[in-house]
């Protein structure tokens, strides 16, 4: 009898571990990497001396007193991101002018050598502080290029940059994420910096190994190759990174929207767009700012093919977020709340299967089905049906093709009860963890 139970549980055991194997499609993403999946959404803050110049791309010679927010609050900014649902925010603690928003003891070109607070402010200290009370996470845009920088273009700059990261981890962190620009200009010298990205990468990885780090090729978020908000459909979250590199090196920007289907390393796509025309404040935008209808539309394209939505909204030359800019954060997350706050019917699944049946058990209105995968065994889902189904009859089929960690469809109005959604085409045995329905307002689904 006790051979007969052992043998018995040797049995499962090893049916386990072949289910699992069967499961389990390599790559995975890290622990870090699901934590930043779960975000969706979250606020960029493009802001410096180009908020006071009008400029864009700042050439690194503006004075440092152009730099004088004279009613700075980062607790206004972390109390819009709560009112919009955003999880975080990252702040361009460096853009290519040079201009540091913390005292760096690595450049002369900082907020310690503005009039603004005397010399005695620091930016980065209190959004760090205000995302702690408000209960957000902090994240850094720190550009290798610096058209500031006396030693930017020799080989002593990489020291620099290293340097800065270190600074701004050790004081200013954790970071949800590390955001690397991949442009590469000439500095004042007149010359370019061939970057040592290997030594940028081992230096993130051993003083914030939890942190994910952007760039084009990752290595672990990209860039999804536009910056409309739209990530591509399919959307993988695998890209092949073998012969590119950052900037004019990168893997086309089709690839970069899409992902490799086959991709071996797991680098999924952040879509980075601005509020505005432009990243940096400007006065003459006040009334370009996107609508919350417009935001939405751009969360479905966005969130909706899985990828997660960085929107960027710059603080004016007071320091503040404008109410232009707020009412439209309101008014976006309002749209949010009131279209998947109360679903339909919903149902979640523990089991891979080829097939998931929800029976509404009585006619409803749908307009809009959001399906999520299982992502920490990998993305494998390559196509799937929706059946919509009205007394044992299909009135509409919808062909579609990945999911990923959040899959976001919309349709017509149609009266369903039964709703199958059958997987046709898969890299391991499939497993959709959630799949709920919503009824949305109709005008949100025709300016699609």
């Amino acid at each position: 009898m006790k051979k007969l139970i052992v043998l018995f549980t040797l049995i499962l055991f090893r049916t386990n571990i072949f289910s699992q194997k069967d499961t389990i499609n390599n790559p995975v993403p890290t622990q870090a990497q699901l934590e930043w999946s779960r975000m969706d959404f979250y606020l960029f803050i493009h802001f410096g001396p180009n908020t006071f110049t009008d400029l864009e791309w700042g050439k690194g010679t503006e004075p440092e007193d152009v730099f004088n927010p004279t009613n700075l609050d980062c607790g206004q900014w972390c109390r819009i991101a709560k009112a919009a649902g955003a999880k975080g925010i990252i702040i361009t603690a460096k853009h290519h002018d040079g201009f540091c928003l913390w005292p760096s003891k690595y450049s002369t070109h900082t907020v310690a050598r503005s009039k603004w607070r005397n010399g005695k402010g620091d930016v980065l200290r209190e959004l760090s502080d205000s995302c702690k009370k408000y209960g957000l996470k902090m994240g850094v845009y720190l550009s290798p290029w610096d058209r500031n920088h006396p030693k930017y273009g020799t080989p002593e700059y990489n020291d620099v940059f290293v340097n800065m990261m270190k600074e701004v981890v050790t004081n200013y962190g954790p970071y949800f994420e590390f955001w690397w620009d991949g442009a590469n200009g000439e500095g004042p010298n007149g010359k370019k910096q061939v970057y040592d990205w290997h030594r940028f990468e081992q230096t993130m990885r051993s003083i914030a190994p939890n942190t994910v780090v952007f760039s084009d090729i990752g290595p672990d978020i990209r860039w999804v190759g536009n910056e409309n908000g739209i990530a591509g459909d399919p959307n993988w979250n695998l890209l092949d990174t073998a012969g590119f590199t950052r900037g004019e090196g990168a893997p086309p920007n089709d690839t970069l929207n899409h992902g490799n289907v086959n991709g071996k390393n797991w680098i999924p796509a952040e879509c980075d767009v601005s509020i505005r025309p432009g990243w940096f404040y400007h006065a003459e935008q006040d009334d370009s700012v996107k609508t919350p209808q417009e935001l939405f539309q751009m969360y479905l394209k966005s969130v909706g093919p899985g990828a997660n939505l960085l929107l960027n909204v710059p603080p004016d030359r007071n320091g503040l977020i404008t109410g232009f800019d707020s009412a439209a954060l309101v008014g976006f997350k309002k749209l949010r709340d009131e279209s998947f706050k109360k679903p339909v019917t919903e149902k979640r699944f523990s089991a891979p299967s080829s097939t998931y049946n929800i029976d509404l058990h009585q006619s409803k209105k749908i307009n809009c089905i959001v399906l999520k995968e299982d992502i920490a065994t990998g993305q494998k889902i390559k196509s799937f049906t929706v059946q919509l189904q009205l007394k044992n009859i299909t009135v509409q089929t919808l062909h579609e093709s990945t999911v990923g960690k959040k899959r976001i469809i919309t349709f017509p109005s149609t009266e369903i009860d039964l709703l199958t959604i059958d997987i046709n085409d898969t890299k391991a045995k499939p497993l959709l963890s959630e799949v709920s329905a919503y009824l949305i307002d109709e005008n949100l689904i025709e300016q699609q």
